[in-house]
């Protein structure tokens, strides 16, 4: 009876041993395929880098002069819009202050009532 146990025992342990070192083997491959894949991505982003460092500056380029016109045209619109939106300030502060009366005592009111009701829960729980 030993003699089986002892057998089947190191059976087990043989199996064990096979399918640990199968598994650190595995673990190997999968390391050297990531580090492979980790060396084409740096390539490719530092191929990457380059292109885009060259369309950056043509693309600077285009945006300054498109910028210069849209600041000329962008100082008219705004001095037009100025004087709209000053008007349109006054006539909105205005409503703004009758609003916000209304609604700094709504607020209020519902602060409070959230607050009996947080009080009468920590008496509950008490």
């Amino acid at each position: 009876m030993k003699k089986r146990i002892l057998s089947l025992a190191a059976i087990v342990l043989v199996t064990v041993v096979m399918n640990a070192q199968t598994v650190k083997q595995e673990a190997k491959k999968d390391a050297n395929t990531v580090g492979t894949a980790v060396k084409k991505g740096a390539k490719a982003t530092g191929e990457g880098v380059k292109d885009a460092a060259k369309w950056t500056g043509k693309t600077a380029e285009k945006g300054a002069e498109a910028t210069a016109e849209g600041v000329k045209d962008g100082a008219k619109w705004t001095g037009k819009t100025a004087k709209k939106g000053a008007k349109a300030t006054k006539k909105g502060v205005k409503d703004a202050a009758k609003w916000t009366g209304k609604t700094a005592k709504k607020g209020a009111d519902a602060v409070s009532d959230a607050y009996k009701d947080v009080k009468d829960d920590i008496k509950k729980k008490d």
